[in-house]
């Protein structure tokens, strides 16, 4: 296998910058280094602090506001019940 040199790789980067231009090449970079950085972690099984907040929080259901506790409703006294005559 042929080793690339310092001219090798800087010949190829000029190429792919008159190719591509300078404003899609660091988004090209950005989107191999990404790739290449999920696909090391899904072989060492390796898992971003936050992309396992974002799996967690995506996980979790909608949250709902605290339940109030179920107070038993007092019947009210009849005031007719209660009528004396004074």
């Amino acid at each position: 296998m042929p080793v690339l040199g310092f001219w090798d790789i800087l010949i190829i980067l000029l190429v792919a910058l008159l190719i591509f231009g300078p404003k899609r090449l660091p988004q090209m970079g950005k989107s191999i280094g990404g790739g290449i950085r999920e696909f090391k972690d899904s072989i060492t099984g390796h898992v971003d602090k936050q992309d396992a907040e974002a799996e967690a929080e995506a996980a979790k259901p909608a949250q709902l506001p605290p339940a109030q506790p179920a107070t038993p409703q007092q019947p009210q006294p009849d005031p007719r019940e209660h009528d004396t005559v004074l």
